[in-house]
């Protein structure tokens, strides 16, 4: 659930098996900037006035609002098999089956991918890479550093989902949503177990709770 849609694992990968020539001396942000924008542009857009994009979209610009971020977002309802992204660090992706669900889900997946947002983890995950790969992306710069960038770069992705879950909670709950009600967001795509990017729904269920316990403002670690 709110996977991310390039896995930071794949993207490893990619960039440190580049076939060839250097890639005239593109830098990794870039790489990154550009895989992500192709992703965007490959989702199908829902009717803008359909009823569920409106809801959708209600439900987000209240969380906005409510956010108190100036960090820009933009939000785009689509189609498709996707639930709810964020990419380039400001455009959150949902479906507008998310209209379907019940609210406090519907908020919390969409309260979370804000949170990337406002929490600024595409900044942090492009510096990494770049402190990593600060030159041409070519084998020669991305073999001897492939390792170490993938450990580094899934436990900053484990952290940032904690730190997005957490963001989420605490909207909400200004918003007078209770904890429980939020929970089936954990299940929209049933139970998951733990990724390179992502704590298993046990743990992030388990997260929640004991930020519950101790209150507001409560913060994931990172």
């Amino acid at each position: 659930m709110m996977k991310k849609l390039v896995q930071l694992a794949w993207i490893a990968v990619v960039l440190c098996s580049t076939v060839g020539a250097p890639a005239g001396g593109t830098e990794i942000v870039a790489v990154l900037e550009r895989s992500q924008a192709m992703r965007l542009e490959s989702f199908a857009q829902a009717e803008a006035q359909g009823p569920r994009a409106l809801i959708v979209r209600g439900s987000f610009d209240r969380l906005v609002q409510s956010a108190g971020s100036n960090a820009p977002v933009e939000l785009r309802v689509v189609t498709g098999a996707v639930i709810a992204e964020c990419l380039l660090g400001r455009v959150v992706v949902a479906n507008e089956s998310l209209a379907d669900l019940d609210e406090p889900v519907r908020m919390f997946l969409l309260a979370h991918e804000l949170g990337h947002v406002a929490l600024g983890h595409w900044q942090r995950l492009t510096q990494l890479y770049a402190r990593y790969v600060p030159g041409a992306v070519a084998p020669r710069n991305t073999d001897a550093v492939a390792d170490a960038l993938l450990s580094e770069a899934s436990h900053l992705s484990v952290q940032h989902e904690l730190q997005a879950d957490a963001f989420a909670l605490d909207l909400l709950r200004s918003l007078g949503y209770p904890l429980e009600d939020m929970l089936g967001a954990f299940f929209v795509n049933g139970m998951q177990r733990d990724t390179s990017t992502h704590p298993g729904t046990g743990k992030r269920v388990a997260h929640l709770r004991s930020l519950a316990e101790r209150g507001p403002g409560a913060r994931a670690p990172g």
